[in-house]
């Protein structure tokens, strides 16, 4: 039985749901309510896509390229780690996404959907919180339901964007994206450390 919380969390943290609302509103500026509403569900759509590859093939493609799980704990480590203190210390997530908008082709796939949502920490969270070697079918579902579940609350904080952006404003969005990115750094530097000792048999 997996941590219900624990991966809901992490989940949660590298997905950002609320650091999305922004650059929805921003990369659908000038579009109708249906528009936004089709918007919204297709980038929830191809990102749980996205995520749901990286869920059942990731480690198959770790494997057939011969990299162990522990080697891809620790440089997925390394790389949630640079990713969480770009959230802290850099743009964060809404600010520097916002920036990388250029027209309105294909919104829902860039920026919402990638890197938006399916960001690259959470392709790395979906192959780390489903590792086959210490996770059963029974536990990959469950985790793959939690996505699916923060997905979720992606698409209703999408559909209610505007309401949900003038109660929390960019300022409030920005503090949250970089608590989401402290959470984060516990994160990866744990999966560093598990896989160290993976490797060096610790």
């Amino acid at each position: 039985m997996i941590d219900f919380l624990a991966v809901f969390v992490f989940s949660f943290a590298v997905i950002d749901p609320i650091g999305t609302v922004p650059v929805f509103i921003a990369a659908t500026r000038g579009f109708d309510e249906k528009e936004k509403r089709a918007t919204a569900l297709k980038a929830v759509m191809v990102s749980g896509l996205v995520l749901l590859f990286f869920i059942i093939a990731g480690e198959l493609i770790l494997d057939a390229i011969n990299i162990p799980l522990a080697a891809f704990q620790i440089a997925g480590g390394i790389v949630l780690f640079l990713f969480a203190l770009s959230m802290i210390f850099g743009d964060s997530k809404p600010e520097s996404e916002i920036k990388s908008i250029k027209n309105t082709t294909e919104t829902a796939i860039f920026p919402l959907a990638m890197p938006s949502i399916a960001s690259p920490g959470a392709m790395l969270a979906a192959v780390l919180l489903t590792e086959n070697a210490s996770n059963n079918l029974l536990e990959q579902a469950q985790t793959s339901g939690i996505i699916v579940l923060v997905l979720a609350i992606v698409l209703v904080l999408l559909l209610l964007a505007t309401k949900v952006h003038k109660i929390i404003g960019d300022a409030g969005a920005s503090i949250i994206s970089r608590v989401m990115g402290l959470i984060l750094t516990a994160v990866a530097i744990s999966n560093i450390i598990e896989g160290i000792k993976i490797s060096f048999n610790l």
